[in-house]
């Protein structure tokens, strides 16, 4: 289960951030997983539970945001989903589309606490 690497491996930048800005504790992890990004959302949130033991993010929840595929055509230059299984383009027909959205797999948004004053003041400045 590749789920679990990538996890730690979000823990590994989960638990850097938090340190870059003096937080004691991670409240929430938002992810943006793509249709496409090869990862299943659900064993994603089983690995996660393991790989946050121990962790600044212990105690935190993960929330996965998922959205559809959108390719552009490379014939006639129109943008549109596409299913996970028949990447063509809408509007024409064609197949040699390039994936605009949908493959990926990022740390959109990162809530932590425990920030010193001093620190907190210093990152909104």
């Amino acid at each position: 289960m590749h789920e679990m690497s990538i996890c730690q491996a979000l823990m590994d930048q989960v638990e850097r951030i938090a340190l870059e800005q003096g937080a004691s504790q991670v409240d929430s992890i938002v992810l943006s997983v793509g249709p496409l990004s090869g990862v299943e959302p659900v064993l994603l949130n089983r690995a996660f539970e393991i790989a946050c033991l121990h962790t600044i993010a212990e105690n935190s929840t993960l929330e996965i945001e998922t959205g559809p595929v959108v390719v552009e055509c490379r014939s006639c230059g129109a943008s549109g989903e596409a299913e996970v299984n028949r990447l063509m383009c809408a509007s024409c027909g064609d197949w040699q589309v390039n994936v605009v959205q949908g493959d990926e797999l990022l740390l959109m948004r990162l809530e932590v606490s425990g920030v010193p004053p001093s620190t907190h003041e210093e990152n909104q400045a």
